[in-house]
Formats: structure tokens, sequence, C-alpha cells
């Protein structure tokens, strides 16, 4: 699932100030289902802007409409007569489907109310661990489904590193280490002698786990990541 979080208000005021008439799209898919850009979070997020706009002595309209999916173009045909009566378009979908709106309406300004941040799984409601990041080139098989792109610090593909310690990263010391855990998935599984095979090292640059916790649940969880069993 695409990972996502709302941007801060101001920015997407900006965005919009010089308009008098918006719609605001959300993305019932991913976007939903991570709190950042279904229905509810569409009304909010006009909410908001009313409310901020008034101060300001201004009272643009803001609207809403809510599609099945972005990425979609069947899911956009119910945009194809609306987008008209309004000046701007607020997508609250992921980066892709973002610029599928904007293509499918060339001529109609399109801005981004959301920051696209990783693929990930729920951990619990309101908080999301990264679990891919595209690298187009998939070694799970070998790994025993544990992902070394995204689970280790260092993006190593032939083992952990030599600041591993007690079965902890070195990077962070409350998470494991992504080859330890594969070790222990491929023993397991009776595939053990598959951690022999050496794959090449790849380039990659500025690697670190993604994580995200919505503002109003991080309390919720701090405790557990204390622990140090967010993983």
């Amino acid at each position: 699932m695409i990972i996502a979080k709302v941007k801060p208000l101001e920015e997407v005021k900006t965005l919009i100030k010089d308009f008098k008439r918006i719609l605001t799209v959300g993305c019932a898919g991913c976007m939903a289902i991570c709190l950042a850009g279904g229905q509810k979070e569409v009304e909010t997020l006009n909410t908001k802007l009313a409310l901020s706009f008034k101060k300001d002595l201004t009272s643009p309209l803001i609207e809403g409409y809510t599609v099945e999916r972005q990425c979609e173009p069947q899911f956009l045909d119910l945009l194809d007569l609306m987008v008209e009566d309004y000046d701007a378009l607020i997508s609250m979908a992921c980066g892709a489907g973002i610029q599928f709106l904007a293509e499918r309406f060339p001529n109609m300004k399109v801005f981004p109310a959301v920051n696209t941040t990783f693929v990930g799984v729920n951990r619990d409601i309101g908080w999301y661990e990264e679990r891919c990041q595209c690298c187009g080139d998939c070694v799970l098989a070998f790994t025993g489904g544990i992902c070394p792109v995204t689970m280790c610090a260092k993006v190593l593909f032939n083992g952990p590193c030599g600041g591993s310690q007690d079965g902890h990263c070195e990077v962070d010391k409350n998470i494991p280490c992504a080859w330890v855990d594969i070790y222990k998935r491929l023993k397991a599984q009776g595939r053990l002698d598959q951690i022999l095979d050496v794959f090449p090292a790849r380039d990659w640059k500025n690697q670190t786990l993604g994580t995200f916790v919505l503002e109003e649940f991080q309390a919720r969880y701090s405790s557990k990541d204390n622990e140090g069993s967010q993983r």
C-alpha cells in the first residue's frame, strides 16, 4: 500500500490562494486506508481551508469529491463534467494519482495536498511501516521474504555489516538486524544454503527504514517505540 501524509495547511493554502472555485479530489484507495486522502480527509482539509480563508476575509468556494482511485482512468470519468466548474483542483492522491489527474485535465491547475512517503503496511491504526522501495529487482525469493533494501539500513545484499551486535542494527539499536532475521527465516525453512549465494553490490544512497505515525496517534505508540517493539 502507498503511504502518504497531508501537507501542512499553510502550504496547501498558498498553492490555491489565487483561485475562487476549487475542487478537492480524494482517493478512496490507499490514501483512504492510510488516513491521508479519503472522503473524511477531504472534508477535514476543506473545513480547515475555509476557516483559514475566513480569517483573511476571503471566501473561495472549496468543494470536495472522492473517486475510487485516481490512478485508474475509469474512475476519473465522473470528473469529466465536474472540473469545468472550477478554477483549480487539489489532489489528495499519491504522487502517481496526482500526475494521472493532471494528465487527464491538462488545462486545469492541479495541486498536491499530500506528500507520498513510501510503499508500506499497516502496523496498527495510524502507524505505517515501509516495506518496499520499488527497486525494480526483487530478491525476496532468496532472502526468505525479508527485504534487504528496506529492512537493512545499509542495503547489504550478502550478510550483516561489522557493526551489527546481538542481532540488532548498528544504525538503530532498537531494531533487529535484517540479516539476522533473514538467517533465522531461511534456517527455519530449511533453505540456509541459499544465504551463501553472492549478489553484486548496488549503488544505493541515503537508505533508511521509513516509518510514519500520525500525530494524533504518536502518544499511543511512544511506549512501544521505547520498548523497541516497532519491528
